[in-house]
């Protein structure tokens, strides 16, 4: 199928956030029948008419909604994202809500594909796992996703096709911390990139990402379900010379290079303002440290299943420029 057609319903989980923003615009663009659930207001006002505020922890209620709208695809893109939690407890969204989203679909008639948004920090930077079961998170939000992830390979039923995917560094119109804020950044000067350090990064352009979700819920090649997938662009990013192409459409100062050591003392002065109380200091050791690390993952079955991208990375980062610029953000 290469094009959605005018009747399809789409339901969205989390329709509201950063993707799921781009996700419900992406099919309003194309005709379909969309629903977005979600506990917050849309960021873009012009979803309003088809937001339905629904906590994905109350099931029953979440369950009249789903069967009520009958969708044929389903995007469980609803989660809590911060890092802020203290243990797995802390992200019921994230465990409790897959499973009542996964109970709630393996009773829905005529679904054709689920699609469940899991984490890339299901690992930690630069672990490399074995399999798609192979965890070591570093965190609870981390530690919430494996869980959730487990979740859907053993209470899914068989007839009820799912794939879960596992968004890299997203970025792009509707973003938030922290790539917005790398933005802002380089737009106020502020940017100070390792001195001699190459990093790449699997990264990925939110509408690139969204035309993947898309291929992934309607391709009909049996052997790329009940599959784990990452979400990226193919190309790797060189994070200095996207910096670069940002200062550049941003028309703002020229990026500074510091040496690491100096990092690692900026970095050290943000754990003590984290520690008493700030919760997003300009840099921390945590931050250092993933900022360091090279992450460039296998996307040889999603680049199988969805062989061209829409959108090159200096486009995303003018439409994304454009995008702050309208906005004021």
């Amino acid at each position: 199928m290469s094009t959605t057609a005018r009747n399809t319903r789409v339901l969205v989980t989390g329709g509201s956030g950063f993707i799921g923003t781009n996700l419900v615009q992406y099919y309003l663009d194309r005709g379909a029948q969309v629903v977005n659930i979600d506990i917050r207001p849309p960021r873009n006002p012009d979803h309003t008419h088809v937001w339905f505020k629904q906590d994905i922890l109350e099931k029953n209620a979440l369950s009249e909604l789903l069967c009520g709208f009958s969708p044929d695809y389903v995007f469980h893109m609803a989660a809590r994202t911060d890092l802020n939690g203290k243990t797995i407890d802390d992200y019921a969204a994230n465990t409790i809500g897959v499973s009542n989203l996964v109970e709630i679909a393996n009773e829905l008639p005529g679904i054709q594909r689920v699609i469940y948004a899991s984490s890339m920090l299901v690992c930690r930077l630069g672990y490399r796992p074995e399999s798609f079961q192979d965890y070591c998170p570093p965190n609870a939000y981390g530690e919430s996703k494996v869980l959730g992830e487990r979740i859907v390979r053993d209470q899914s039923r068989d007839g009820v096709p799912w794939v879960i995917v596992r968004p890299t560094s997203i970025w792009g119109p509707w973003f938030d911390v922290p790539y917005k804020s790398f933005f802002s950044a380089i737009q106020k000067g502020l940017y100070f990139h390792p001195k001699g350090k190459t990093i790449k990064r699997s990264y990925g352009f939110v509408l690139n990402t969204v035309h993947q979700l898309d291929r992934i819920a309607r391709i009909d090649i049996n052997n790329l379900v009940f599959r784990t997938l990452y979400l990226a662009d193919y190309e790797p990013i060189n994070l200095r010379e996207w910096g670069e192409m940002i200062r550049i459409a941003m028309n703002a100062r020229r990026i500074r290079e510091i040496p690491v050591p100096v990092l690692r003392g900026v970095a050290i002065f943000g754990d003590l303002l984290s520690f008493l109380g700030n919760l997003n200091p300009p840099l921390t050791s945590r931050r250092l440290g993933n900022l360091l690390t090279n992450a460039i993952f296998d996307l040889n079955d999603l680049e199988q299943m969805c062989p061209e991208l829409p959108y090159g990375t200096q486009k995303g980062v003018a439409l994304t420029v454009e995008w702050m610029q309208e906005t004021g953000t």
